[in-house]
Order: structure tokens, then C-alpha cells, then sequence
């Protein structure tokens, strides 16, 4: 199956340019990129796609064995590649698509230039025999994962405004509660579990493409200890800590977010 079917690929901006890939995160959609992406129009070939199981991407293509880990995914990014035959790629992943990207990278370095990794974080559950801190306790998740199977919707609409992080802009909140409600609730439940349960510190140490850490402040999600962490243990890479609050500031404060890729690209 042709990627473009499948998740969705839309190529816009620059033909000529360096290709710059955007992938999002759990519960959105390439729409996610909206406010971000048009500032890179004129230099770069921008791609853009859906996760199989969200957005318009083809849920028939979605496969229990392939996706029940994160290299499922990372390894659709680089069959995009491959199909568009893209080179020197400067991927800007979101959350979850952040490990994705490092993943993707590891696997084939040749491909990309730069990494953008958007609040990643390569393991939510704390890890006391470790001194690692992920923001989440096992219970912690598990309760989520059983609120999340019992009532898609309901959670959507408790956790969206808590992982959007801006109270006092609650439009921003029902936004990311509308693109929670666009993705397939059987999918979405099987992908949380595959995101909060993923361990990639490791790959961390792997990744040798330079790479852009943006870092939120209050984010419940991938709180400031991760961003150090992710930060620390990977070489090459540039920590910038944000303005912006909570888990998408891609949304939330999509000018500053440009300003920064930009600075450091």
C-alpha cells in the first residue's frame, strides 16, 4: 500500500527545498501543524501525514503485530521516505512522534539532517531503581489506560484542557477535546498503551543526528526533569527551554515555537 493512501502524506511548500517532515502526536492529526508549518513554506518541502488510526489516514491499514511498539511507526516514517525519496529530512516530531523520529533516525542516520523533538520524552513511568523521572507512576498509568478503555470520550474531554496546560484559554483545551474525538477510539486506546508504556532511553544514547530539545514549562506530560534527561543523554542535542505552558505549543504558542526552530536551524 502507497504511503500517500495510507497515512495520508501532503507535500506542500517549496519543491526545490530540504524536505522538513512533521509528525504529531498521540490523539492529533497533521492538522496539529497548522499554525507552525505555513512559516517554513517558502524554504522548505514541508511533509506532513496521519498515524495510522488517526486523522485521514486509512484505518484498514492498521496491524496489532506492527504497531504494538513505537518502530511500527518509525518505520512508516522512513517508508514515506523512501516512497518520496526524500534526503538530509529535518524531522519536527511532537511528543510521542519525537521518540518516533529518534527511532527512525537510528535506524537509517543517512537519511535525516536535524531533529526537532517537540516535549519528547522516552519513558513516562518513573523509574526509582534508576533515579529516573518520568512524571507518571505504573498506577498512575494504569488508572489513565482503564479511564481511557471505559469512557474514550469522557477522557478525551477530562485530559485534553490538562494536557493542553492553559487554563485561562480554555478554546485552546476544546481544540485538542474535537481532535481527541477524530481518532478511532479502538486505535487510540491500543496507541496510548503503546506510548506510556514505551522505553527508549536507550535509543537516546544510539541517535548521532543533531538534534533541537524544546522543552515547556509546566508540562504535566513531559515535565522539565525529561527534557534534561533527554537532553543529557543525547549527543549533539540543543535544550531550549519555552515560554509556553503545557504539552502543545504548537497550539499554544506557535510563534515562539517558530522562533525557535528557526534559531537554532
Amino acid at each position: 500500500m502507497r504511503t500517500t493512501r495510507r497515512n495520508a502524506v501532503t507535500l506542500t511548500g517549496n519543491d526545490l527545498g530540504q524536505p522538513m517532515m512533521f509528525a504529531h502526536g498521540f490523539g492529533c492529526d497533521q492538522n496539529m501543524w497548522r499554525l507552525v508549518a505555513p512559516a517554513f513554506a517558502d524554504t522548505y518541502r514541508l511533509v506532513m501525514f496521519d498515524h495510522v488510526g488517526t486523522g485521514s489516514s486509512d484505518l484498514s491499514a492498521y496491524d496489532d503485530m506492527r504497531y504494538s511498539t513505537l518502530d511500527g511507526y518509525a518505520d512508516d516514517i522512513l517508508e514515506i521516505i523512501h516512497e518520496y525519496d526524500l534526503w538530509d529530512v529535518v524531522f519536527v516530531g511532537h511528543s510521542v512522534s519525537a521518540m518516533m523520529g529518534v527511532l527512525a533516525a537510528v535506524k537509517q542516520p543517512e537519511r535525516f539532517a536535524k531533529l526537532v523533538l517537540v516535549g519528547p520524552s522516552p519513558r513516562y513511568i518513573d523509574e526509582p531503581a534508576d533515579n529516573y523521572i518520568g512524571g507518571f507512576g505504573r498506577e498512575d498509568i494504569e488508572s489513565l489506560l482503564d479511564s481511557l478503555d471505559s469512557n474514550y470520550l469522557g477522557w478525551s474531554s477530562q485530559m485534553a484542557p490538562v494536557i493542553m496546560g492553559n487554563p485561562d484559554r480554555p478554546e485552546l483545551g476544546e481544540r485538542l477535546t474535537n481532535s481527541f474525538c477524530r481518532t478511532d477510539p479502538d486505535l487510540a486506546k491500543k496507541f496510548a498503551r503503546v506510548t506510556f508504556f514505551s522505553d527508549n532511553r536507550d535509543d537516546l544514547l544510539k541517535l548521532r543526528t543533531p538534534s533541537l530539545i524544546l522543552q515547556c514549562s509546566d508540562d504535566v506530560i513531559a515535565p522539565t526533569a525529561v527534557g534534561d534527561y533527554v537532553h543529557k543523554h543525547t549527543a549533539g542535542s540543543t535544550l531550549v527551554y519555552m515560554n509556553a505552558t503545557g504539552h502543545c505549543p504548537n497550539l499554544s504558542a506557535p510563534e515562539e515555537t517558530v522562533d525557535a526552530m528557526k534559531a537554532w536551524l
